[in-house]
């Protein structure tokens, strides 16, 4: 098939920047909440004096309930996904997305200054972040399916945006600590941020179709599958005899050897008749996807992998992390949950995700592969011997800030490298037809495994 030659091209690259700035949209609600848990517990868990000693008040395990109230929905909405819903058209979905959750981080800042009884500023900021979360699902969902009407390299700007998504929060949070304001002002502060930058990304929405480069994409309708057309030609040619009525065979055969249309109609021999008619069978096998079943069957390993990768990551992450304590008090304990924690997290993160493109090993048809993945359960008991505080059970191994540090940039890469490896391989196991289907399912295991991984994140911070 000829590329065509007057396809626009991106100029300035503005098509790119606005998929780089819809993702990092996509991930601001999880990323500046999360990294905001000091905030929340905070105010949420408060101290008296009994007995002589000060003792919390009454513990709300937020970081806990934080993660499952954010994964929850998004394994909701890739469920409902899988059946017959009335259509929502595609600008509803993604800017009224948007509009809801720049109503809900504006009621987060709000709050800042609303003093209220810790029992009703929870469910509060848990209803905030249910909601919030399940309108960015449905964003989520309606931008992969649009960024994956262009070039393939904008998927990957999209998924880049994403992944910068968690150091955009952390940078936030460390400027909001360094600000010489009180508390609260500051906090005011770092929830106006995601508020500014998810107006941004509406405005990038707005902006997309005026891009030539990205009306030549969205506004494509072909249907059928690339590499098809030519068979689509030659098939075509005899279909429309049929339909046409020539009782005698008879086909005009100038689309299939190059004549002019203007010549007379020929006798097609049994050759080219078979030919056509096998042309058209290909055709049809080629556009007919296998079932679900199917390529599960195919993808199990791949599967598999993304589940369990994500099942360990939010486990401990940032339930069990969160809570680790650094052995130098003073001006560095400001800055060192947000600095080792989260920022080291999402740049490993991002840096692991960043080397698939230039190291894919192992390949996808190695056993080393899911072994290396089951291999990380071994972070699990290595974070929760770091310095993790208020202890019941376990003993502090690795109190270091340095141990933890290096514990954590193991932990962050390879969460992304594996993660993007398993996304990656999947479509590759299936035929091209198959592959959007491919890259639902995984996406249903992605959020399954956030799933698992935020519910097991309560008994293991219990175990510590």
């Amino acid at each position: 098939m000829k590329e065509r030659t007057d396809t626009p091209q991106d100029r300035g690259c503005l098509v790119g920047i606005s998929f780089f700035i819809l993702g990092l949209g996509t991930l601001l609600p999880w990323n500046f909440f999360m990294t905001a848990s000091l905030y929340f517990q905070g105010r949420l868990n408060t101290t008296e004096w009994s007995n002589g000693t000060v003792v919390v008040r009454k513990e709300y395990y937020f970081n806990n309930w934080m993660t499952l109230l954010s994964q929850l929905p998004l394994l909701l909405f890739t469920l409902l996904n899988s059946f017959p819903v009335p259509e929502v058209s595609e600008a509803m979905r993604i800017a009224g997305s948007l509009v809801f959750i720049l109503l809900l981080f504006i009621l987060t800042a709000v709050l800042v200054k609303v003093p209220m009884e810790e029992d009703r500023f929870f469910s509060v900021t848990m209803a905030t972040i249910w909601f919030i979360n399940s309108f960015g699902a449905v964003l989520q969902g309606s931008l992969f399916g649009l960024v994956g009407l262009l070039p393939q390299k904008y998927s990957t700007i999209f998924m880049s945006g994403q992944g910068l998504a968690g150091t955009f929060a952390a940078i936030a949070m460390l400027l909001a600590i360094a600000s010489d304001t009180d508390s609260e002002t500051a906090a005011l502060g770092y929830f106006i941020t995601p508020c500014v930058g998810t107006v941004v990304t509406l405005l990038s929405y707005v902006l997309l179709p005026r891009w030539e480069f990205a009306q030549y994409y969205l506004n494509k309708n072909s249907k059928y599958e690339p590499g098809t057309d030519e068979l689509l030609k030659e098939s075509s040619t005899v279909e429309n005899g049929k339909l046409n009525g020539h009782a005698n065979g008879s086909v005009t055969i100038s689309t299939v050897n190059g004549s002019s249309p203007a010549e007379d109609e020929v006798e097609p021999s049994p050759d080219e008749t078979k030919q056509a008619f096998l042309s058209l069978e290909q055709v049809e096998r080629r556009q007919a996807k296998a079932s679900v079943i199917e390529v599960l069957k195919k993808i199990k390993v791949m599967a598999f992998c993304v589940t369990f990768v994500f099942t360990v990551t939010l486990s401990v992450f940032p339930a069990v992390t969160a809570d680790v304590r650094t052995l130098y008090p003073g001006k560095w304990e400001r800055f060192f949950l947000s600095v080792c924690c989260f920022l080291m997290f999402n740049l490993c993160d991002w840096f692991g995700r960043t080397i698939t493109t230039f190291i894919r090993w192992p390949c996808k048809e190695s056993r080393l592969f899911p072994a290396l993945v089951v291999s990380r359960v071994v972070f699990i008991p290595l974070l929760m011997l770091c310095n993790v505080q208020a202890r019941s059970f376990l003993p502090v191994f690795f109190a270091h800030d340095g141990a933890f540090a290096f514990i954590m940039a193991l932990f962050s890469v390879s969460s992304g490298y594996f993660v993007c490896l398993s996304m990656s391989y999947a479509p590759q196991l299936v035929e091209p037809k198959d592959a959007e289907t491919a890259g639902a399912l995984m996406t249903f295991f992605l959020a399954l495994g956030l799933s698992i991984g935020a519910a097991l994140s309560f008994p293991l911070r219990a175990l510590v």
